[in-house]
């Protein structure tokens, strides 16, 4: 369960004059719409945003935030309410239903997603009830006046039951219905993560980390800040497995000096491994070569280029969009890196080293990106299998024999995962090894027997990230 917050209920400040129906009396005794709470107000601004308008709650709730000029506790309060609003829409439409009398589809826009911001809040948080029933009411009138009551019906029977509860009376009898609405994820993700686990108890516990606030981690670039020189520096700590990485404690990253000037940036520690493993699979030799074949928005880039400036090879960057080109070309600035806007299959060329970071459904990262587990559907995968193998066979065809390719994913999913690489391998028409991974990510336990690598949230505390080894 995300972390409880405080109470940010409203407080009392004298008995005043009675509330006229509809409003807030004035001094004239005339009726006025509702101040609502400014941090709760900026929460249903992100998330509204998210289900209206399909925007990213990373990149609406910042901008919110600056135009309401909300800071410290009421900053936090209202990207708490975001994230987990947004990460458990789905069972919280499902509670939501049931004390409605009726689907939550058929709900008005505004006030179903002011009726998931009260409901998390009565859920999930510390906020007492009588707070998070009122200020919700509140910011309803304030949407949609005639639909104060029914909101505040609604809440109240919300209310009568803990999240346990309601899970208990609404739950399918089948285990992965169960866990589906227990986790607040759709039913294919469960079944995936269960898949790739084999156990569904093991899978619950990735899924319930994915309802966790993602830590903030930092790659100290090798060759121009250590990892005790940067975690020195933000008052961070070395990370467990990546010599480069260092867990920020709070903040922003973009205030620590090593950020501004280039010397880290923000990167999961399985991102680093991952493309760390690549550069050490086998020993390298000055003027090499090195591909990233899918390398927006660029931090996978920077480590190799960072790691090439020390070992006297050069990276070419491929991007196929040219505003994510351009953000490698930001991210690599000063290091060996040339940055291509093309198609990763249109590369021609020979290449030492391959990097195919490969489009995915991003099942892997679903705690970063809250929206994310109620937008993909299982019709997403044919499309982006058929790209994976497609990059992931330019790769092997672009690596000069004796060359290893890295096939990466940020997703646990079988098809995009196992299945892709023995599809890549049985069309490549030459012989393709697969080799041990496990070894070149020394220190990292629960990484069962290879040769690939899953990495795991709830084992690792990295994102989700598939590692492949490939050598021609």
């Amino acid at each position: 369960m995300a972390e409880r917050m405080a109470d940010r209920g409203p407080g009392r400040r004298g008995a005043g004059p009675p509330t006229a129906r509809g409003g807030v009396p004035t001094a004239r005794g005339e009726p006025r719409r509702p101040r609502v709470d400014p941090a709760r107000r900026a929460a249903y601004e992100a998330v509204a945003a998210v289900h209206r308008d399909d925007a990213y709650a990373n990149l609406v709730l910042p901008a919110v935030l600056r135009d309401v000029r909300l800071g410290g506790r009421d900053a936090a309060f209202a990207t708490e309410l975001t994230y987990g609003t947004l990460r458990l829409t789905g069972t919280l439409d499902v509670i939501i239903g049931a004390a409605a009398k009726r689907d939550a589809s058929r709900i008005d826009p505004p006030v179903r997603d002011a009726l998931r911001l009260g409901a998390y809040q009565l859920l999930r948080t510390r906020v007492p009830p009588h707070a998070a029933v009122a200020t919700t009411v509140d910011l309803v009138r304030a949407l949609h006046p005639g639909a104060a009551g029914f909101a505040n019906a609604v809440l109240r029977r919300i209310a009568e039951r803990d999240w346990d509860a309601w899970v208990d009376a609404l739950a399918p009898p089948d285990p992965v219905g169960r866990l589906a609405l227990a986790s607040a994820h759709p039913e294919w993700v469960v079944r995936a993560f269960n898949d790739r686990l084999r156990s569904l108890d093991e899978a619950g516990a990735a899924l319930e980390a994915d309802n966790e606030p993602a830590p903030v981690h930092l790659c100290a670039r090798p060759g121009r800040i250590t990892a005790d020189e940067l975690a020195a520096q933000c008052d961070g700590q070395v990370g467990r497995y990546s010599p480069y990485a260092v867990y920020l404690p709070g903040g922003t990253p973009g205030d620590v000096r090593a950020i501004v000037d280039g010397r880290a940036h923000v990167q999961d520690e399985g991102s680093q491994l991952v493309a760390a493993a690549l550069v050490d699979a086998q020993p390298t030799a000055d003027g090499e070569r090195w591909l990233d074949l899918c390398a927006g928005p660029g931090g996978k880039a920077a480590l190799l280029g960072a790691l090439a400036a020390q070992r006297g090879a050069t990276v070419t960057a491929v991007e196929v969009a040219p505003h994510r080109a351009r953000l490698v070309g930001q991210a690599t600035r000063g290091l060996p890196v040339e940055v291509v806007c093309a198609d990763g299959r249109d590369i021609e060329g020979t290449y030492d080293r391959v990097l195919v970071d490969a489009p995915c459904t991003g099942l892997g990262a679903l705690r970063r990106r809250p929206e994310a587990r109620w937008r993909r559907q299982p019709s997403d995968l044919p499309p982006l299998t058929r790209l994976q193998r497609e990059l992931l066979g330019a790769a092997l065809r672009l690596v000069r024999p004796g060359g290893v390719v890295a096939y990466v994913t940020c997703s646990p999913h079988p098809v995009e995962t196992e299945v892709t690489v023995g599809e890549a391998r049985r069309r490549a028409g030459f012989p393709v090894d697969v080799l041990d991974a496990v070894p070149l990510l020394p220190g990292v336990p629960d990484l069962g027997g290879g040769p690939t690598v899953q990495l795991w949230p709830h084992r690792h505390g990295t994102d989700a990230m598939f590692l492949a080894l490939l050598r021609r």
